[in-house]
């Protein structure tokens, strides 16, 4: 691929934010999943609500969403989004300590959400991460990944 195919680059090699405008506005829909990997004492601990810092999983809801607002701040020359709609989920997963996130963003915009969602998951995590760091220091954050998005010139990918 030559520097020119290269969207984030420019003639001669810089970086460059992508101009985004001569694209349609079109609906975008973003959704990645992570999982966190607890211990069973840990786990116990989340379901009985009794982590020390409180409701772990509200604050890593509120964390989720207020963090894919902020998006075009932490990843440079990501396009600023009005985004419509951020939601995180959570399913525990108690058999195998495990809490798997679900985010979802959503934009009428000319730009993918993707990152958005990324970051809204990724800090999801790290929040839970932190939420549970008093009682166990080996928690783990894995399989981070986008697993829907629609919208735009490349359409629909679906993964897993």
């Amino acid at each position: 691929m030559s520097r020119s195919e290269l969207s984030h680059l420019d003639a001669e090699g810089k970086a460059r934010m992508v101009d985004v405008t001569g694209k349609p506005d079109t609906d975008r829909l973003a959704r990645v999943k992570a999982e966190v990997q607890l211990s069973a004492r840990t786990m116990r601990l989340l379901l009985d609500k009794a982590i020390p810092k409180g409701d772990v999983l509200a604050t890593a809801r509120l964390a989720g969403i207020m963090a894919a607002k902020r998006t075009p701040e932490l990843i440079p020359l990501c396009h600023p989004l009005p985004l419509r709609h951020v939601d995180l989920r959570f399913t525990l997963d108690e058999e195998h300590s495990k809490v798997l996130i679900e985010a979802e963003a959503r934009a009428t915009a000319p730009t993918g959400v993707e990152m958005e969602a990324l970051i809204a998951a990724m800090v999801a995590a790290a929040t839970i991460y932190d939420m549970c760091k008093a009682v166990q220091k080996d928690i783990r954050i894995t399989d981070v990944r986008l697993v829907y998005k629609s919208g735009g010139k490349s359409g629909v990918f679906t993964g897993q």
